[in-house]
């Protein structure tokens, strides 16, 4: 894999207890920036944290409470003298199954989670960021986010309206020094994929476990969205599916 120079970042990734969040704290970590770990696990993100040593924090935090969020993107700059990156990582899928039959409880806890967290996490950085004249915001986002899929209703609708999150935030604050854009990865062999293969619902529970691609290569596309090869995508998602992606990462 090619190699990133974070040195001097500060990245605040969310989500980040296990799969592609975790692989991304460490990626990060492991490229020299000072990295925040923000999750409910509060256990998962402290042995985390204590693996990569001094330049982690451990944030317990449910980004779908504005406050929670607010209160941890500060405790980040306070800790570490700002913040260049967030990584909107969290995302729940279910409920899984058909919209008629879906539990309405559970459908609108996605939403608190996938879209308005998300809200949350660019409402709170994004001012920071402003004023600095500089920072970064990629939302890990979904092939959901651009087409259905049957037994995903909330899933799919709450990564659609992330991704239109991620296109107004650029539009709105590139020319103020950010960068805003989208990640797909594809499947990643994460317990997200356990859940859908136990659906039995639509081809992607058909799919083998070798057919998922790791979670670090999702983690090395987001240390390669933080450098400037990755301006032409500014306001777009960028899809991991893609063979000219995966040699611009490094992943081929």
């Amino acid at each position: 894999m090619k190699k990133f120079d974070m040195e001097g970042k500060t990245v605040l990734v969310t989500g980040a207890s296990q799969g592609i969040g975790a692989a991304t704290a460490r990626a990060f970590a492991k490229a020299g920036a000072s990295v925040a770990l923000v999750a409910r696990n509060t256990d998962a993100i402290a042995e985390i944290a204590g693996e990569i040593g001094d330049q982690a924090l451990a944030i317990p935090c449910d980004i779908s409470r504005h406050t929670e969020i607010e209160a941890a993107i500060a405790a980040t700059a306070r800790t570490f003298g700002g913040l260049d990156v967030l990584i909107g990582n969290a995302g729940v899928i279910d409920p899984i199954g058909h919209l008629a039959e879906t539990d309405i409880d559970a459908w609108s806890r996605t939403i608190d989670i996938n879209l308005k967290g998300v809200y949350y996490g660019m409402r709170a950085a994004m001012p920071g960021m402003i004023a600095q004249g500089h920072g970064t915001i990629i939302t890990v986002s979904s092939g959901a986010a651009h087409g259905p899929v049957e037994g995903w209703s909330a899933y799919c609708s709450s990564k659609a309206g992330a991704y239109m999150l991620t296109q107004v935030a650029d539009k709105e604050a590139r020319d103020k020094g950010l960068r805003v854009m989208g990640l797909s990865p594809g499947t990643v062999a994460t317990d997200m994929q356990r859940d859908i293969k136990a659906s039995g619902i639509n081809p992607v529970s058909q799919l083998d476990w070798a057919d998922h691609i790791p979670p670090e290569w999702p983690a090395q596309a987001l240390l390669w969205m933080c450098t400037t090869d990755a301006d032409p995508y500014l306001g777009t998602d960028v899809s991991l599916r893609e063979d000219k992606i995966r040699q611009k990462v490094g992943l081929v």
